[in-house]
């Protein structure tokens, strides 16, 4: 096949050698040396105190007027140095400021090792594994929350915690899981992999893209702190009026989805300008891989609606120190303007959660059926109408809030609408498993687990898109039941899916099959035996955050924490596997283990820092499995690594 467009770099054809620019393992050189996690870490505990004591020497003299008598200011400075510490710790601030006072950065001195593992790294693959560790610290410490949430729920009289401690416990795992799921696979697997399925030796903005990451942990530290100052008793939605009569937590809590959102854009912006430009020679739209569609999308709504709920907080910051009154409607302000911009980001963010999940079952599913992805175009279309449809739905949010019940049947048709780009790219799963002949690994068995936890979340949403099934099960557990199903029984199965067929290629070392199989099961099982019996108990009239319920309903509670608890010794299998197989007894991976036509299979096992001696030139699409005759994947210009028809990669003598 002849490729339909021309690209700068596609004469690019000689060895390469990576510039001393190029986005490399590398540190600053000269008295940056020892920036890493650990000077970070100081750098933020000592911005901490002295934005302290600046707040306080700017409040000063002014009537700082809260719930509490917190100085609002000074806890708000605080943190504001608290993030440029961590930064400036990390070194993530070296090159703008030498920029900025008209100096040349200086030259980067390559890291190896451990080292490069815990600095300010420029390599997109070194970035992906440290978002992996940030993920999973996210995951474990939101998990914990959500035991101590079950815990109190096995008795409905007798109680673990106070009225006030429960519903911030509620408030502050809602909010570590949803941003944390905002990054689960575009920060780990997007950035370590889709500048190599798409041929590119880096990703557009290799700075940006650090600074997303040490952001992104930043976000973690700045959220966390709200337990030390009080929590927040908002939930994670943080609805006024609620949120301007809350303590100092609220603080933390408003500063910290401002400093998530600020990285989570330019994590958004310089994705979509990876996928936009530097793609290889011949990978047209036809032949981008779908799960980098699916990061596309999701690298378009972060760009889009992140900013909203950046400003949001804004408003929501200004209103906790300086007493302007956006939410305060005693004031003039209004209530209902922080739910339209929480939700005009947070139905987005749905969809921020769901479409890479979708984009990595895509991926595995034709490898392991030995198929080619059924109706392809179909799936990337799917994803471009879901991410453009998934602005008209979010005042489904406020249907019992208020607002005009004529707005009502207009966002439910577009709710309803919604399902169809969902359904497409459902069916484009079930087309591909139609008549397969499955080979049922570990990554295949999770990615089956999500279109079945998934069927149960659309199904389950239909019907809360409809107005009196809302009014009817609003704020309760039915709710919530649907949300974990289709952000947990979705986005957190196709993550375990992506890291159990990827690590392979990420570290070298293949994970325990046998383990993974335990923690499949248990994970998949003990789910459904969690969240399903919370639809019942929400259609019997259970609140969400609410930590007293009728005593009839106290077996199916009980049912459903043990079985949480079980859930997350699912978890620990998990990390256990990843202990043995990756650091205890650690086993070398072959090359393409599972057999897949991806591009990012097709370079060396440790990946080279520039990916590619080549730049590969794109022949078809990679999914041509079982297809006689099927032209090969990619040329590389050498006979080093030639993708057969068949699936299998062969070397330069033929041999495989």
């Amino acid at each position: 096949m002849t490729l339909s467009a021309e690209r700068p770099h596609e004469v690019e054809k000689e060895s390469f050698v990576p510039p001393a620019s190029n986005a490399v393992s590398r540190r600053r050189g000269g008295g940056w040396l020892s920036q890493h996690v650990g000077t970070a870490i100081v750098a933020g505990f000592l911005g901490y105190l002295l934005g302290h004591w600046l707040g306080n020497y700017i409040s000063s003299g002014y009537p700082v007027v809260t719930n509490t008598g917190q100085n609002s200011i000074a806890d708000l400075m605080a943190l504001i140095f608290m993030v440029v510490g961590w930064l400036a710790g990390i070194g993530a601030l070296n090159y703008p400021l030498a920029k900025l006072v008209g100096r040349e950065a200086k030259d980067d001195v390559e890291l190896t090792g451990w080292s490069k593992y815990f600095r300010f790294n420029l390599d997109h693959k070194v970035v992906g594994l440290q978002y992996v560790l940030g993920v999973l610290l996210f995951l474990f410490t939101g998990g914990l929350l959500a035991m101590a949430i079950r815990t109190e729920l096995l008795n409905p009289t007798t109680h673990v915690f106070s009225a006030d401690t429960y519903i911030k416990i509620v408030s502050e795992h809602g909010t570590i899981m949803m941003m944390m799921a905002s990054s689960v696979v575009i920060g780990p697997l997007g950035n370590y992999f889709v500048p190599l399925m798409i041929g590119a030796r880096r990703m557009a903005f290799p700075r940006i893209e650090a600074f997303s990451l040490w952001v992104f942990l930043a976000g973690y530290m700045v959220i966390f702190s709200a337990l030390p100052f009080g929590g927040f008793p908002t939930g994670w939605t943080g609805y006024a009026p609620l949120q301007t009569q809350a303590g100092p937590g609220m603080v933390s809590y408003l500063f910290g989805f401002f400093v998530i959102g600020l990285g989570m854009m330019a994590a958004g912006f310089n994705l979509a300008a990876t996928i936009i430009n530097y793609r290889a020679p011949g990978m047209t739209w036809s032949r981008v891989p779908v799960f980098v569609w699916s990061i596309l999308a999701t690298a378009a709504l972060l760009t889009l609606a992140t900013p909203v709920l950046v400003a949001g907080g804004l408003f929501g910051l200004l209103d906790k120190t300086v007493q302007t009154a956006f939410y305060v409607t005693e004031h003039g302000g209004s209530s209902y303007l922080w739910q339209n911009l929480f939700w005009f980001f947070g139905h987005p963010e749905v969809y921020i959660m769901a479409l890479p999940g979708f984009g990595i079952v895509g991926e595995i599913i034709p490898v392991f059926c030995r198929k080619p992805l059924f109706a392809y175009r179909i799936a990337a279309a799917g994803m471009i109408g879901v991410a453009l449809l998934s602005f008209f739905v979010w005042q489904h949010h406020l249907f019992q809030s208020g607002i005009d019940p004529d707005m009502r049947p207009l966002f439910m048709l577009t709710t309803e609408l919604i399902s169809i780009p969902t359904g497409f790219i459902f069916l484009v799963g079930m087309g591909t498993l139609y008549r397969a002949k499955i080979r049922f690994e570990v990554p295949m068995l999770f990615c089956m687990a999500v279109y079945f936890n998934f069927l149960i979340g659309g199904v389950s949403g239909v019907f809360l898109s409809d107005v009196p099934v809302n009014v009817t099960v609003h704020g309760g557990f039915f709710v919530l039941s649907h949300f974990h199903y289709t952000i947990m029984g979705g986005l957190i199965f196709a993550f375990m899916a992506g890291l159990y067929f990827w690590l392979p290629k990420m570290t070298g070392r293949v994970m325990n099959k046998r383990l993974g199989l335990w923690h499949f099961w248990t994970m998949f099982v003990f789910f459904n035996l969690t969240f399903f019996p919370m639809f019942i108990i929400g259609l019997l009239g259970q609140p969400r955050r609410v930590f007293t319920y009728a005593k009839n309903l106290q077996t199916l509670n009980d049912f459903s924490s043990i079985s949480a608890f079980l859930l997350g010794a699912s978890f620990l299998i998990f990390f256990a596997n990843l202990m043995w197989s990756q650091f205890i007894n650690p086993k070398k991976s072959p090359a393409n283990p599972w057999e897949s036509l991806g591009l990012e299979w097709q370079t060396a096992t440790p990946i080279p820092p520039h990916n590619f001696d080549r730049i590969p030139v794109i022949m078809t699409d990679p999914y041509h499995y079982s297809e006689a005759g099927a032209p090969a994947l990619a040329d590389f210009g050498d006979d080093d690594f030639v993708h057969t028809s068949s699936g299998s990669t062969t070397s330069g003598d033929g041999s495989a």
